[in-house]
């Protein structure tokens, strides 16, 4: 069950919608006070100009001593006049020292109180917004407007804008979920796949449709690396049971002989003839168990490789002389090229790899054969070549020759466990080298060591 507060999916939403909130609102409450102050402006310019108006045409009339009534007869002209009235919507109201007005507008509205004299040059009252001034002859002037009309439309834009921003959230929010799930799914995908692999399957993959995402990119690395340990469980199958298979024969072997020998009372020339079918047995298991043992370390990183200034040509030269009384005992012919290849590695393991290319060579050579070896070195690459004119390796068991127990010929294997090149392998990649080889049917075999040199 998904919970509330751990969920990505709802921490992004969450997220993505405070953001969207915060920017309509922002953009919102932006846009109605600037249309609030334009008409404002537009409203209090009309209050100035008029009150300008107002105030000069007062001081333009008659002077009055301080005997006279505190009356005062405004006149205006007639473009001025214009100025006031229903038709434009704008008022005035005239004090002297007292509270009551001594001259208004007609449209004026009733009971206009008389301002404070505090600074101030323009107020709010209710739906009037009104500007003032205190000049002589008169104690105070003011100038109105509703703005009734305005404040209506105010609130019409206010109630607008929400509309707007609610749909543009409710939008944003439905496209924000669609695409937080639409990017997360592959989390989802990568969970399930692999809760599937932990059940044991295997062979269960990841989808990669959008594989240009970094998601996408990470699906990709997983299934690689779900491939490779799909392939090392299969191997590791493959490989106890082959381990299983070869242990099992000289064990076999032992067993009958021992069998054999204690059913009855025999010569003393067969007991020996069963104690050496049983110490060959024997020998062929320690050899197997040896094997193991150092693949077992090569693979665990124990088998430390002592690295030293070397050269692969005298490596060769000297493997070529260990196995060349097996070559002539079946006419094979060695022909060698050995040029200098210095490289930085393990003298006697880089040996070990030459002596089983060289024996493998002899082994699956056909009589009367030939045996090519070669050394260079060419872009901080030491390489062994090492060919021969057997039969070749069919096209199907060329990938799985560096495997363990893996013998293409079992019928001319010599009794070999089928680890030797797999040994060979793990101590190239010691290295840091590759080994590889190409052959056919009824084409030379080449094996190539490259070291860095």
């Amino acid at each position: 069950m998904m919970r509330f507060p751990r969920s990505i999916r709802w921490r992004l939403q969450l997220w993505y919608g405070a953001l969207l909130v915060a920017v309509l609102g922002g953009f919102g409450f932006t846009a109605f006070h600037l249309e609030r102050a334009r008409q404002f402006r537009r409203i209090d310019e009309g209050l100035q100009q008029r009150l300008s108006v107002l105030v000069d045409a007062l001081r333009g009339g008659p002077e009055r001593g301080p005997e006279r009534k505190p009356v005062i007869d405004v006149r205006l002209a007639p473009a001025q006049a214009a100025l006031f009235g229903d038709a434009t919507g704008f008022y005035f109201a005239i004090w002297m020292q007292g509270k009551v007005p001594i001259a208004g507008s007609l449209n004026a509205p009733a009971g206009v109180p008389k301002p404070d004299n505090r600074g101030a040059v323009l107020r709010m009252r209710g739906d009037f917004r009104e500007s003032f001034l205190f000049a002589a002859p008169v104690n105070c002037v003011l100038v109105g407007r509703s703005i009734a009309t305005e404040q209506a439309d105010l609130h019409t834009l206010a109630a607008a804008l929400a509309a707007v921003g609610a749909a543009v959230l409710a939008a944003g929010l439905i496209g924000g979920w669609w695409m937080v799930a639409r990017a997360i799914r592959p989390i989802d995908e990568i969970s399930g796949t692999a809760a599937r692999i932990a059940a044991g399957d295997l062979s269960q993959r990841i989808g990669t449709a959008d594989t240009d995402s970094e998601l996408g990119r990470l699906a990709g690395v997983l299934n690689s690396t779900f491939s490779r340990l799909e392939t090392s469980f299969a191997q590791q199958a493959r490989f106890t049971a082959d381990a299983a298979h070869e242990l099992r024969t000289p064990v076999a072997v032992m067993l009958t002989q021992t069998q054999s020998a204690l059913a009855r009372e025999r010569p003393a020339a067969e007991y020996r003839e069963t104690l050496e079918a049983c110490q060959r047995a024997t020998q062929r298991m320690r050899r197997l168990i040896e094997s193991l043992l150092e693949l077992a370390r090569l693979d665990a990183g124990q088998e430390p490789m002592r690295l030293g200034e070397c050269d692969l040509s005298k490596i060769a030269a000297d493997c070529i002389e260990l196995v060349r009384p097996l070559a002539a005992a079946r006419g094979i012919q060695i022909q060698a090229n050995l040029a200098a290849a210095s490289c930085r590695g393990d003298s006697e393991r880089l040996a070990q790899v030459a002596t089983n290319l060289l024996s493998n060579a002899i082994d699956y050579n056909r009589d009367g054969g030939e045996l090519h070896v070669s050394t260079k070195r060419s872009n901080g690459t030491a390489t062994l070549i090492v060919s021969n004119t057997g039969p070749g390796i069919l096209d199907q068991d060329l990938p799985l020759i560096f495997e363990r127990f893996h013998r293409a010929d079992r019928a001319r294997s010599g009794g070999h466990s089928g680890l030797g090149l797999a040994i060979a392998k793990a101590i190239v990649q010691a290295h840091g080298g590759t080994i590889k080889a190409e052959s056919g049917l009824e084409k030379m075999t080449t094996f190539s060591v490259n070291v860095p040199a």
